[in-house]
């Protein structure tokens, strides 16, 4: 594969849907819509653009924003012109945002949807030619550097079809650093070229072949999940791909789009489920259930609920799904793939078929091309055609991440006689307590996956005489704040009654507010970060552990 060229999808769909929609934008209750010829145009016009600036070739493209028609059209422009793109979580600060600029050797830098420019252009060099995405309402204005529109329309259409070696670096992403300092992947055209296997090769996505697909897209597109499943699948099997205007409006554009294939985290499944409980108490859903006619009956109308009646397909990754909340969606007849990746190897490792018996509470069998295998010390080794070129300007990281072709994930599992991979935990989790005992947070935190009073958990207890679980309520418990008390006790106490003595938890606290981005106890992908957690908490472990209560209310 030396010197084969990437088969860029992009240009077909150009020609064959071409006046097609492509891109389609809410603003209220209208929606612009991007032809897919529309979208080539300004693509090609800004690639022109891009290349006039005078930056030499491979040169690093920065783009920073939140989910819009633009982030499509710059990063096709971007591989257009023969460079690297560099996209950015837009809730970096300023700091964030200039130390990676600085480090990853951006030239220049794609601004658009983002809540406080103000705070973030602090970080940005006043000689680095940015380009200003057009305004959206409720988010900062750019008046700095060029103009979106401005800028295009200065130059004329990119008339070639520009086409990348495999082994181009295609880009650069920086993680969202649950463990540490972001590391930047580098991920080249033939890693991207070989994530085509995941729809070719059993098809989770069950995408139409011939363009006859919606998707939508709202988690980060600078994430791998979304880049690969959702912006990469749309360039390579066709359709139209639909964005979020707000969070506040995401209900209503999904009901709008209703997806053919839909995508999310753990978090954005639960948050579902909430909803429906807090409508229909499980009580009463499982009794409805049971009833035949009305069962199938409460099911459409729940799917048509969530926005999910025309969904073929839905997937979910990037965190760990309870095995409780997969079996509860089918319950009501919505089945989830669940899947395993990373950045590290393109989100392409393994993925579980909901529809099959086999590998419950797994994350599936490889993928075609993968191989699998658990070291002596418990972690997931992974080979396969996916994998990063190397860590940015970091070959230390490189050298112990990389080993003989095989990606150290820094995760731990088993594999059974099967091929299924179960996840246990991340290896650098792992603390202990004042006894002197390790403990895995996650073997323990799923426990808890069946209680709907969660919303969020986290184990924690770094020099404890007991494991601590820290849990986010969800809003039907804070309602009734006694009763769920009286509730959580009562499981609490059937845990540790499977738990060996070191393993027991011995409190249950309830916190006050929800872990997320903007508080700094997630990743933009609503990964937790024990390290944020125990950071806020510690200090609070002592008195917690003296507290005679076993279900405690921060």
């Amino acid at each position: 594969m030396n010197n084969e060229l990437f088969d860029f999808p992009f240009y077909r769909w150009e020609k064959e849907l071409s006046d097609k929609p492509f891109l389609k934008q809410p603003f209220g209750n209208l929606w612009e819509t991007y032809t897919w010829n529309e979208v080539g145009l300004m693509a090609r016009k800004l690639a022109n653009g891009l290349k006039s600036l005078g930056l030499e070739k491979d040169s690093h493209i920065g783009l920073i924003s939140k989910n819009c028609r633009e982030w499509i059209i710059a990063d096709l422009a971007i591989s257009m012109a023969g460079y690297i793109s560099v996209p950015f979580f837009p809730t970096l600060n300023s700091k964030e945002v200039g130390n990676l600029l600085e480090f990853g050797d951006v030239k220049a830098l794609f601004v658009g949807k983002l809540e406080d420019w103000e705070e973030i252009k602090k970080g940005v060099s006043s000689d680095m030619p940015t380009i200003a995405f057009p305004h959206y309402k409720d988010h900062s204005k750019i008046s700095t550097g060029h103009q979106w529109y401005d800028f295009i329309n200065k130059f004329d259409s990119q008339t070639e079809n520009f086409i990348p070696n495999l082994k181009d670096i295609w880009t650069i992403i920086f993680t969202s650093g649950t463990t540490g300092d972001p590391k930047g992947v580098v991920l080249t055209y033939e890693t991207l070229y070989n994530t085509k296997r995941i729809t070719e090769n059993g098809n989770p996505l069950r995408v139409d072949m011939k363009g006859n697909n919606d998707f939508i897209s709202y988690m980060p597109l600078n994430h791998i999940f979304e880049r690969i499943v959702i912006e990469h699948t749309a360039f390579r099997y066709g359709g139209t791909l639909s964005f979020v205007e707000s969070l506040e409006t995401f209900g209503q554009n999904l009901n709008d789009i209703k997806p053919t294939a839909f995508q999310g985290v753990p978090r954005i499944y639960t948050k579902f489920q909430e909803k429906i409980l807090m409508k229909m108490p499980q009580k009463k859903l499982s009794k409805l259930l049971k009833i035949p006619i009305v069962s199938w009956l409460i099911k459409k109308k729940l799917k048509g609920a969530l926005g999910m009646s025309r969904a073929k397909a839905l997937v979910t990754g990037a965190a760990a799904m309870p095995l409780e909340l997969l079996d509860w969606y089918r319950s009501i007849g919505i089945y989830i793939t669940n899947g395993y990746g990373m950045t590290e190897n393109c989100a392409t490792c393994t993925n579980l078929n909901p529809y099959q018996p086999l590998g419950r509470g797994s994350v599936g069998q490889a993928v075609p091309g993968v191989e699998l295998k658990i070291s002596d010390q418990g972690e997931i080794l992974m080979k396969g055609p996916f994998l990063l070129s190397c860590y940015y300007k970091n070959e230390q990281v490189t050298q112990e991440t990389l080993k003989d072709g095989w990606l150290h994930t820094g995760d731990k599992g088993r594999i059974d006689n099967d091929g299924f991979l179960y996840i246990t935990g991340r290896i650098k989790d792992m603390f202990k307590t004042a006894k002197g005992k390790y403990i895995e947070p996650g073997v323990l935190e799923a426990y808890f996956g069946n209680v709907s009073e969660f919303s969020q958990t986290c184990i924690v207890g770094l020099n404890c005489v007991q494991p601590i679980l820290l849990a986010v309520p969800a809003e039907l418990a804070i309602k009734n704040k006694e009763r769920t008390t009286k509730k959580l006790v009562n499981i609490l106490e059937k845990v540790n009654n499977d738990l060996v003595g070191y393993k027991k938890i011995s409190k249950i606290i309830l916190v006050k507010e929800d872990w997320l981005p903007e508080n700094g106890m997630t990743t933009p992908t609503l990964k937790i970060k024990r390290a944020k957690i125990d950071e806020k908490f510690s200090e609070n472990y002592a008195d917690w552990e003296k507290n005679n209560e076993s279900v405690i209310w921060e």
